[in-house]
């Protein structure tokens, strides 16, 4: 496999970790490696002065309104290392107005803790004022792109800044739909500016559930956009991929990593791991895996595991 590290480029402001040049049209760094800032973890990073990783994604919700210890240590590790908001909470396929109130707080968040950039998801989580707790899909047709789009302007224009967007692990696909999902990302990229989290993982669990190739999936997208990647590990439970985000990454993911990140010419990198938490310096030491594979070093035991006949699985929320 080729060599796929990139080239280094000047430093951050928090903690001048060398970035690598971009590819993305958006101009925003190559951060490098990292993983998502878990309360299991808060011990470890404030008593340990090494961490091994180079930066940290936060959930936006958790840290809303929030001026506790969590702050406490989410202000240690941003005068260390560059942070990214994820959000959970935008609701940006939703038919419901845009909640204003927590955009308000959203933009207030990005105030004060300078994040690289801030991302959520393209799905719906309610309607109605009601919540799902759920990240869920969209129909994608020409009125729901034009519909979404809109609404991402809205927050662009709002939060003064571009929005990240993440495509949704899916298990169920709507008849009126006639885009593929890599075509609408693209369609709604050119229409906003937008940049895209490809979630690798999400696209292995959906193309596995709705039977098409993951290797064209990605291929399809506009690459010069794409500012960031997540990587996790799903659970088979037999007649489909739940998004688990509680195990190690499987070796159908790494080798569309490896695509991915070959097509992109060199992306920040966040392993997601939100169940079954290993400790900080197991987290890492998986984490190191995705360095490997950009040198060509391809994982060897990544096996994927499977859900006990009749247990249940659900997904996390927090992707």
């Amino acid at each position: 496999m080729d060599d796929l590290s990139c080239k280094k480029t000047e430093g951050s402001r928090a903690g001048g970790l060398p970035a690598c040049e971009g590819a993305n049209l958006l101009g925003l760094r190559h951060l490098g490696f990292g993983v998502g800032l878990r309360t299991q973890h808060f011990p470890y990073l404030m008593n340990t002065p090494d961490w091994g990783v180079d930066w940290f994604e936060i959930i936006s919700e958790n840290f809303i309104g929030n001026s506790g210890y969590a702050r406490h240590v989410l202000d240690r590790v941003r005068a260390n290392k560059p942070i990214v908001m994820h959000g959970v909470s935008m609701n940006i396929g939703s038919s419901d107005p845009l909640d204003e109130n927590y955009l308000a707080q959203l933009k207030q968040l990005a105030h004060e803790i300078e994040p690289e950039w801030v991302s959520d998801h393209l799905c719906w989580t309610g309607v109605m004022g009601i919540n799902s707790h759920d990240l869920l899909p969209m129909p994608l047709t020409e009125e729901s792109l034009k519909h979404v789009s809109s609404r991402v302007q809205q927050v662009q224009d709002f939060l003064g800044r571009p929005l990240v967007l993440e495509n949704p692990s899916t298990y169920l696909e709507f008849v009126a739909s006639h885009y593929t999902e890599w075509d609408f990302l693209s369609e709604l990229v050119k229409q906003t500016g937008c940049g895209l989290l490809l979630d690798v993982n999400n696209v292995y669990v959906s193309a596995h559930n709705h039977g098409y190739d993951p290797a064209l999936y990605i291929e399809g997208l506009p690459h010069d956009s794409i500012v960031q990647m997540h990587l996790a590990g799903p659970t088979d439970v037999g007649d489909c991929l739940i998004d688990t985000h509680d195990q190690p990454v499987p070796e159908a993911v790494w080798q569309l990593y490896a695509q991915a990140q070959g097509l992109t010419g060199g992306t920040s990198t966040l392993l997601e791991w939100d169940a079954n938490i290993p400790e900080f310096p197991d987290l890492v030491a998986e984490l190191n895996k995705a360095r490997g594979v950009l040198v060509g070093d391809m994982p060897e035991n990544a096996a994927l595991h499977t859900s006990p006949d009749g247990m249940p699985v659900s997904a996390p929320l927090a992707r």
